[in-house]
């Protein structure tokens, strides 16, 4: 979701001597009063790669504006895109990062609004890139069925047939509790009237991931829209088979 408002915890719990946390308005050159301190070059050069992949959301026409959101783990750093800032104006210094209790560490800027879903896969599973979307063709499926047909084995590198979370507003709790149990035994997952959600042990993974549901997604639309026709669709056992071919695929290290 495009980001509005978001609450930040900027330094100390509250305690006698410390401020508190405060509210700032989301937006384009909106920083927060977080901690700054210099990233190491491995946090830097995986920024770089976030800053790319982000972008590439847009080229690609996976995302409108500053809608969506892509992060990356560095150790126990999770570097985020931050929130309603347009990609194209993204530089090394507006690096942004948060640790695994939400807590920025790294930069000024507001972390995107979506920050509880990506802490929940980075919480819950080895992910170490997450992607999210609005992509068009995902999003209509989303808003169709409670998982997306077999129409094509690709869903075998998913994990299997992949499921829609029940909608919540965006940036909730809520929504990240319902985005986790879609993704059970998964790596993608569809959001209900959102997006996509996909995961992988590379940006470059969790973004060819992106893009094979999105793929599947206008695949299955395509075909169901045929007038007095109804796609051939594939069997759990059929699935199976290509999960376990899969195992084998690509280039031996």
């Amino acid at each position: 979701m495009a980001e509005h408002r978001e609450e930040v915890p900027v330094a100390g719990d509250g305690r006698k001597g410390e401020p508190r946390a405060h509210t700032r308005t989301a937006g384009a050159g909106t920083r927060s009063a977080g901690a700054a301190r210099v990233p190491t070059a491995a946090q830097a050069q995986a920024w770089d790669e976030l800053v790319a992949a982000a972008r590439r959301t847009v080229g690609d026409g996976l995302v409108v504006g500053t809608s969506g959101n892509v992060s990356v783990r560095v150790g126990d750093t999770v570097l985020v895109t931050p929130s309603g800032v347009p990609y194209d104006r993204l530089t090394p210094d507006d690096i942004t990062g948060v640790g695994l209790d939400g807590r920025q560490v790294l930069g000024t800027l507001v972390p995107t609004s979506e920050l509880p879903m990506h802490l929940a896969v980075y919480r819950t599973t080895d992910a170490r890139a997450v992607v999210h979307t609005h992509a068009v063709h995902a999003t209509a499926v989303s808003t169709l069925v409670p998982e997306l047909p077999l129409i094509h084995y690709m869903a075998a590198a998913l994990g299997g047939p992949v499921r829609v979370a029940p909608y919540a507003t965006y940036g909730s709790p809520e929504l990240a509790e319902n985005m986790l149990r879609a993704l059970a035994g998964r790596t993608g997952c569809l959001l209900q009237n959102h997006g996509t959600v996909t995961h992988g042990a590379t940006l470059d993974q969790a973004y060819d991931r992106t893009a094979q549901l999105e793929w599947m997604c206008r695949l299955w639309l395509t075909a169901s829209s045929v007038p007095g026709a109804t796609p051939t669709l594939l069997t759990r056992e059929q699935l199976t088979e290509v999960q376990e071919k899969l195992k084998g695929y690509g280039q031996r290290r």
